[in-house]
Formats: C-alpha cells, structure tokens, sequence
C-alpha cells in the first residue's frame, strides 16, 4: 500500500486472480456436486426378463435417469485389434503422440512434453447384455463417444525412438527442441468387457436403448462399477471444494489486509492532522506571548525557537522544521515535533 493508502497493484492483483479463481473453483465443484447428487438418484435397473415390461408399464416409456451393469457384445460386426490377435472389439482408438524435450528459458532446465498427431477412432453398435448367458435381454447404446469416463483398455503401445545425428543434435540444441520419438497406443473397449452404463433408459420399438439423458444430466459409460464410480465423482468433488476454500480464504484474507491498511492509514492520518493543528495552536500561543505578529514571521524560521532558519531535514517523515541548535535541543528519543515520528537520521539543510 502506498503512501497515499491505496493498494499497490500487487495486492489488486493478487485479489483479483484469487477471487477469479475461486468463483472458477465453486462454479467446477457446485457442477460436479450436482452430478454427484443426480448419480446418486439415479434408478438402479437390473438387465434381466423383466425389463421390457418394466418400461413399458413407466411413463413415456423411459427411464430418464438410470444405471445399469451388463457386458459388452457385439450386434453385428467386431473390430479386431491390428496388433493383437484375437482380440476383438467395439470401440478402437489409435494414437500417434510426439513426445520431445523443450529449453525453458526460465527455469533453464528441459522438460518433457508430448503432442498428439494423430488419433482415429473407430466404433461399431454395441450392446450391453446379462452376466447369465441364459437371459437374452440386451440394452443397445447409442452415442459412446458422448459418455463421460469412457476410459478404454490399452492394448498395444510402443515407442519409436528418434534417429539423431551429430548435426541433428546441434540443431536441436540451438533450436531449444529436443524430439525423443513417438508413443504409439491401441485402446479398446473389448467384447465381454463389464460395463456400467448411466443415461436415458428407452424402449423404442421393443429395443432398450441407453442414450444420452436430457436435463443436463451426464452420460456415463464406464467400467468401473457403480460404487467406484460414485467414489470417484466424489473424490473429484472434495477436490474442487477444497481448491474453492482455498483461493476464497486467500481472497477474504487479502480483502480484509487492504481494508485494515487503509483503517490504519486513514487513522494516521487523522493522528497526523491532529498533531499538526495542536502545533500550530502551540505556535500561536507561544506568538502572543513574545507579542510577535504571525505575519513578520518568516516562513523559513525554526518552529522552535522562531528566530533561526530551518537547517534539518529529518528522516523518514520528511519534515523541515527546525534549526540544527533546537533539533539538539530535543529530548531523547528524538521525534518530529510537527508529526511525533521517530527521527531515524537527519539531512543538513544549506540555503543559498
């Protein structure tokens, strides 16, 4: 805070990105906390016989949120792993990532950073059905890619090195890139992976869809189970909520140190104007008791003795008001008699 009793532009800064940043923290956690709460309502439905009695007897024949578990199977057609065999499935994602070395020039030390390519995504209908092979009921999904936590089983992955030569290397130094190579990986969601699906649950047409539900709630396709999956979410929400009290108490507290500032400022302040009226009150009186006119005064005269011209400047309250003979005269500790400040040094003053 400067000496005018406005906050420096650090602490406007530091307030203002703190208080960003917890409205940007609430705003994650007050979402994921309503995702949390909404999984938490959502019907548990069993893949069985009964299913499509079930929505059939509900209203508009949906289930608008539900969860439900089955295995992964194919409708018609797989997709077979290209470096894997017999590994069949119905989603594919295949990923080139750059990884290389680059020069901070702040810190400088190489970090270790990576880029995607390429990645294609290949899919084919699918649908949950039953752990009992002897229940034929199935559910079809319709959009994966929209699911949330679609986290998928890495079958291949292998890392292609850079070739590098001498001139490569100096290049590399000068430019502040250094490539290592590049990450190849093959996810799948696998036939006979188990599944838990959470989303609009429709019979259209005597087929069970799982699609994405309407409202703004969140699509999951995962395969954790149920409970690991509420675990998860909620783990994710301690985590925004913690980071939101954090910033919000960096924030309070930055308020409340730039208010009790200018509270202290402003009461200095006011010290100081109250200080200096007394003196010159002091001034006055000690006037009318030499019976000398304010006005033959000069305004370069000691406040002290009134006789001698001010030759002191003191520091750090920056006054000049006294002679050098009545700055000696001062009792210790020596104060400013103007503002009562400590006298940490004191400058001659000479007057050409």
């Amino acid at each position: 805070m400067d000496s005018s009793g406005k906050p420096s532009t650090a602490q406007i800064v530091v307030l203002a990105t703190s208080s960003a940043l917890t409205a940007f923290f609430y705003s994650i956690y007050r979402s994921r906390a309503t995702i949390v709460a909404r999984l938490k309502e959502a019907k548990k439905v069993s893949l069985d016989q009964d299913l499509k009695t079930i929505l059939s007897e509900t209203p508009g024949r949906c289930i608008p949120y539900a969860v439900i578990e089955g295995v992964v199977r194919s409708v018609k057609e797989t997709l077979n792993s290209q470096f894997v065999d017999n590994c069949k499935g119905v989603i594919e994602r295949l990923t080139l990532k750059e990884e290389k070395m680059v020069w901070n020039r702040t810190t400088h030390i190489w970090n270790s950073t990576e880029k995607i390519i390429h990645q294609r995504i290949n899919t084919v209908p699918f649908a949950l059905g039953s752990h009992d092979d002897d229940i034929a009921s199935t559910v079809r999904v319709i959009r994966p890619l929209d699911a949330a936590e679609l986290d998928l089983e890495t079958t291949y992955e292998n890392f292609h090195p850079t070739v590098q030569s001498l001139s490569s290397v100096i290049g590399h130094f000068i430019s502040g890139e250094r490539p290592k190579g590049i990450h190849e990986t093959e996810e799948m969601l696998r036939v006979g992976d188990s599944i838990t699906g959470v989303g609009e649950l429709v019979l259209d047409n005597n087929l069970i869809k799982l699609q994405p539900p309407k409202q703004g709630f969140c699509y999951f396709l995962t395969r954790l189970d149920y409970e690991s999956l509420l675990r998860k979410q909620g783990t994710s929400v301690r985590l925004w909520r913690i980071l939101a009290i954090v910033f919000g108490m960096a924030a309070c507290s930055t308020l409340l140190y730039i208010l009790w500032k200018q509270y202290m400022h402003r009461r200095q302040s006011k010290k100081e104007r109250s200080i200096l009226e007394e003196f010159k009150e002091q001034q006055r009186k000690r006037l009318r008791e030499l019976n000398i006119e304010e006005s033959s005064i000069s305004p370069t005269s000691c406040t002290v003795c009134l006789s001698r011209d001010r030759s002191c400047v003191f520091l750090e309250c920056g006054h000049v008001c006294t002679c050098n003979q009545c700055y000696e005269a001062l009792p210790e500790p020596k104060k400013c008699p103007i503002c009562r400040a400590s006298i940490d040094r004191v400058v001659p003053l000479y007057n050409s």
